[in-house]
Parts: structure tokens; sequence; C-alpha cells
């Protein structure tokens, strides 16, 4: 883990976000109480990726079509959990 001001991120920005890149963790401090943690993200990352967006269309389609499991007791909870 490598730890700098703020400061010298914003001097060397790059540098930094290049090491982020090759996965090394960045910790930018900011005054006494303040820590920000860099890291790089891919498009994974990103909660409502292309991907993601296809999988909720595909789920609300299942949905309309009445294709769900409906569980309204404990033990239908637990009988479907058992299933998996």
């Amino acid at each position: 883990m490598l730890v700098v001001s703020s400061k010298e991120f914003r001097e060397k920005q790059a540098l930094y976000m290049d090491k982020a890149d090759k996965g090394e963790q960045i910790v930018v401090h900011r005054g006494k109480n303040k820590a920000y943690s860099l890291s790089a993200i891919s498009e994974q990352d990103i909660y409502f990726s292309p991907k993601m967006m296809e999988q909720l269309d595909k789920s609300i389609q299942q949905a309309t079509e009445g294709k769900v499991t409906r569980i309204r007791t404990k033990e239908e909870l637990s009988a479907f959990l058992d299933s998996l």
C-alpha cells in the first residue's frame, strides 16, 4: 500500500494512476482526518453496465410472463433454499 498526501497526488497524478492500474493500492491523505482510496475499475465494476441492463431486462420479461417463484412463508423459503 502506498500512502501519499493530496498535494503529492496532484503533482504526480498520472504516476499514481499508473500504479493503481498495475494493482497497487493507493491511499491519498487530505488533512488530518480524511483519506481516500484510489483503485482502477473496469467496465464490470460499473453497476449498470450493458450486461447488467441485459440481465435486468431479462428478469423483467420473466416476471411479466409469470415465470417467478412466489415465497410467502418461512417454510416455503426454507424449501426453496434447500432446493438450490
